[in-house]
């Protein structure tokens, strides 16, 4: 078993990613390593966030590690939330404090579309790698569903038949179709590859 870093704290994509990578590769958190302090998120693209948290972490534990960076994009409000997607309704605020942001900002708007953009980066001793996922939808006018995390609850992705939100199917069926599904998928297949 090959030990990874993943630069996260956050419990739901630690799992989920977890459940795609498969039982070869035992994911590390920097908490395990005495990493407590906010990891440093700076950049104004997914990609240069990604790239900044995968370096920060591997600098102090000198593991292999990786770091996703995640966004929704909406068109009618210009790509908003984007990279704030995180902290969008403000520092101190949650997903459901996101999510009601979201929608009183596309109060009255006819296009609903939008897109999630994952970017996985990947640093060890030797290389640097970048992996992305993204799923098209649209964003509901309420919420629909219990599961999931995020804004789950109201986007309605096109890749799946169209009847059910990201908070409505199972941890699987998520996996299959999401933008972090397909960019660990590529991420998974470039270690299987590389070991």
């Amino acid at each position: 078993m090959i030990d990874i870093v993943f630069a996260t704290g956050n419990r739901h994509k630690l799992r989920e990613v977890q459940e795609i990578i498969g039982p070869d590769f035992r994911l590390r958190t920097p908490d395990e390593f005495g990493i407590t302090e906010e990891i440093p998120e700076t950049q104004d693209t997914l990609e240069g966030n990604a790239l900044q948290k995968a370096e920060y972490i591997n600098k102090k534990c000198g593991l292999p590690c990786f770091a996703d960076d995640t966004g929704l994009f909406t068109d009618a409000l210009g790509g908003e939330p984007g990279i704030y997607s995180a902290r969008y309704a403000g520092e101190g605020k949650n997903a459901s404090d996101n999510i009601k942001k979201l929608l009183a900002n596309l109060k009255g708007k006819t296009n609903r579309k939008a897109h999630f953009r994952t970017v996985i980066a990947y640093v060890d001793a030797d290389r640097k790698e970048l992996f992305e996922g993204r799923v098209d939808g649209v964003i509901l006018d309420t919420l629909s569903g219990e599961g999931g995390f995020g804004y789950d609850p109201v986007f309605y992705p096109d890749r799946y038949d169209g009847k059910y939100s990201f908070a409505e199917l199972s941890p699987a069926h998520k996996n299959e179709i999401s933008h972090r599904g397909e960019a660990v998928r590529k991420f998974a297949a470039f270690l299987r590859s590389n070991r």
